[in-house]
């Protein structure tokens, strides 16, 4: 069993010049029923916008802090030991800002050890220990209330997570071996690996407590008054702690290895096996079976110091920064205060896309919203379309009754288009075809106001071309959505040579009230996504014009770990919204880009796929195999490989040269955004150096350094 106490910490601890300390401020509090408590508050000293994290040089200080309350313990000056936090949040775990820049392996084992040499005095301090979670609480600090002998929660606690799997690396700190052994291993699995796969789902404190991983919660009034009076009934055992869900004999021989089987199986399927961090998680549990935490610790060290020192976590916290920060402070952006206010809203079509629209500015911005069609009856399907996702959400409890009704009332829709005249904003959302954008905004323009903004939701259309015969072209501008409307974060925000700085930045405002992302780009084709896709998509035709299995394509894909294969995607999207984008790359760029025919002859079919219960791509329909023309030459899956991964560098060195976006970093923002790019990967551009795809396609690199774990001498 690793003895933490005689390892050598200094080094690790000196190198974490510049960390915010969360300090660990100690207060006695009397006991009703006599004696002390010692009560540490975690506190950085920051605001709320500041939560307190957990790096070396705070471990540092907690742990003096410990040693002092376990010598006051032992004098019998203290009957307990509580830890809270600063007002609305107990810690958001690890500094990972920290861990991202631990030089070597060495330093990176260190790390996982001090984690578990700190926390693990909570647990022998000689007196029990009590953790009263206050508020936000995420891996590294869950795991502090791990280690505490019992645990109260805050019912009002904003997020509960453990998100290290989301970010490339394990609860490393007690985690993935104490949480099977407190709650059981399905329930384990759903909170250390499956939620951090669902877009890093939290946990609300509700679900926390009825999980068993806290043992009372109450309310946010005089939660730490209500904590300390349970726990002094505690400690003079007028109070007995259950916990039910505590794996048993049989539940560890029997279901947990089912449960290990049923998860590894349903991860394969899923996410295929590129990101190590779900299956290490994975392992970790299993092993947990055995009960040992001193050897689970042990095991965690030694998995924590392979992910930390690997290229995956270096990558997801790339993409992390680039999510948390780059996305709210969008490149390019003009002063927010030019702005135009949005007080009403103009949607030209009522199909599913312009229906979406409208649901989602009247829901975010509570704003009149009017929809037009050619036709009352297609404007009454919109509406009634609107209005039954409008229910559906209030069932849901996602609305209020009154917020559904007040949705509602803000929604209408009618053929006569004299009534956008006092729209601020109107967005186009008709048929991807140039004429027609063209004409409704001409009918549209000499309608509004000359301040009022122009957008249009084209995917792969040149926006100046849309507005060529506008009056006032300085109001245009591109805002492309991606489906599903309401899930999907990112937008598009296409800015035209005309485009003035008042129209920009109000559409960034818009976007930013509406809850996306955005992203300014120039008006090329296929903008950001789309172009890069027609890539992916391209090369998985050629492959299966070639005649090879579009089994073996979707595999040929894994390697670079998106949630789906090419087809998958093509099916999810549409047949012929991909034979679209393809067509209209090709008929921009025709040397770089590839159109198949039979992506439109697949369209015409029902279901031009065979596919598992999973979901996953196993073979072409009979239909299928029928209506395509197919070669006799299938390619090799490293070479399928090789050309996507050498496509989609030399498309993205052209884009950048171009102007497309700013920087790598756009790019990569809007490929995890909108095209589901794998945080592990990093998003494009990492993922393209390491695996040497730049050099072979350009020559050089898209970051130097490279994005990827310490090189060791």
């Amino acid at each position: 069993m690793t003895d933490y106490s005689k390892i050598d910490f200094s080094g690790l601890i000196a190198a974490a010049e510049g960390e915010v300390i969360t300090h660990s401020y100690v207060r006695d509090v009397p006991l009703a029923s006599g004696g002390v408590m010692a009560l540490i508050t975690l506190d950085n000293g920051e605001d709320h916008t500041r939560p307190n994290t957990l790096g070396p040089r705070t471990l540092s200080e907690l742990s003096d802090t410990l040693d002092t309350l376990q010598a006051r313990a032992a004098a019998g000056e203290i009957r307990a030991v509580g830890v809270t936090g600063k007002q609305f949040i107990f810690a958001a775990g690890a500094d990972l800002s920290k861990v991202s820049q631990l030089g070597n392996r060495d330093n990176a084992r260190l790390m996982a050890q001090y984690g578990h040499y700190v926390l693990g005095k909570f647990s022998s301090l000689g007196v029990p220990s009590f953790a009263f979670v206050n508020g936000l609480a995420l891996g590294g600090a869950m795991e502090i209330a791990l280690h505490c002998t019992y645990r109260t929660l805050d019912e009002n606690a904003a997020a509960l997570a453990f998100p290290e799997v989301f970010l490339g690396i394990i609860p490393g700190w007690g985690g993935a071996t104490i949480v099977p052994n407190l709650i059981g291993i399905e329930k384990a699995i759903e909170v250390v690996i499956s939620n951090p796969l669902k877009n890093n789902r939290m946990l609300k404190p509700a679900q926390a407590y009825e999980l068993g991983l806290f043992d009372e919660m109450f309310g946010s009034g005089a939660f730490l008054e209500h904590s300390i009076r349970w726990a002094d009934q505690v400690l003079t055992s007028e109070i007995t702690v259950k916990r039910p869900n505590v794996p048993g004999k049989i539940e560890r021989m029997t279901k947990w290895p089912i449960a290990i089987k049923v998860a590894r199986d349903t991860l394969k399927a899923k996410i295929g096996t590129a990101a190590k961090s779900p299956y290490a998680a994975l392992e970790l549990m299993s092993a947990a079976k055995d009960g040992d935490l001193s050897r689970g610790f042990e095991r965690e060290d030694e998995v924590l110091t392979e992910l930390i020192s690997g290229d995956q976590f270096h990558a997801s916290i790339y993409a992390f920064d680039l999510v948390q920060k780059r996305a709210k402070r969008p490149a390019g952006a003009p002063d927010k205060s030019l702005a135009q206010k949005v007080q009403k809203v103009g949607i030209i079509g009522a199909g599913l896309m312009a229906s979406q629209f409208a649901l989602l500015f009247a829901r975010k911005l509570r704003v009149p919203v009017l929809i037009t069609d050619i036709d009352q009856a297609r404007v009454d399907k919109g509406i009634s379309y609107i209005y039954g996702e409008i229910d559906a959400m209030r069932e849901k409890g996602r609305l209020s009754h009154d917020d559904a009704n007040q949705v509602k009332a803000l929604v209408s829709g009618t053929t006569d288009k004299s009534l956008y005249a006092d729209c601020d904003w109107v967005i186009e959302a008709v048929f991807e075809e140039l004429g027609v954008k063209q004409q409704v905004f001409a009918e549209i323009e000499p309608i509004i106001s000359e301040t009022a903004v122009l957008a249009t939701n084209t995917s792969s259309l040149s926006v100046e071309e849309i507005g060529a015969n506008l009056a006032h072209p300085e109001r245009l501008v591109g805002f492309h959505f991606f489906n599903p409307v309401a899930v999907m974060p990112l937008i598009e925000v296409v800015k035209v040579p005309t485009t003035n700085d008042v129209t920009l930045a109000t559409a960034m405002d818009v976007a930013k009230k509406l809850g996306k992302s955005a992203v300014i780009t120039a008006d090329r084709p296929g903008f950001v996504v789309n172009r890069l896709l027609a890539k992916v998509f391209g090369e998985a035709a050629r492959a299966l014009d070639a005649g090879t299995p579009v089994a073996e394509v979707e595999q040929a894909y894994a390697p670079i770990g998106l949630p789906m294969g090419p087809f998958e995607l093509i099916d999810l999207v549409g047949w012929k919204v991909a034979a679209h984008v393809q067509d209209t790359m090709v008929g921009a760029v025709p040397d770089r880009f590839y159109a198949s025919e039979n992506l439109h002859k697949a369209a015409e079919l029902e279901k031009p796929l065979v596919k598992s219960k999973q979901g996953k791509v196993e073979d072409l329909s009979k239909d299928a195999k029928k209506a395509l023309t197919l070669g006799k030459s299938p390619i090799a899956q490293d070479e399928i490989l090789r050309n996507v991964e050498e496509g989609l560098a030399a498309e993205i060195k052209l884009m950048l040269d171009e102007g497309v976006v700013a920087a790598a970093e756009d790019i990569d923002l809007c490929m995890i955004l909108g095209a589901g790019w794998p945080f592990q990967d990093g998003g494009a551009t990492p993922y393209l150096d390491r695996v040497g795809a730049s050099e072979r396609a350009f020559g050089a690199k898209f970051h130097n350094p490279a994005i990827a774990g310490p090189v060791e001498a």
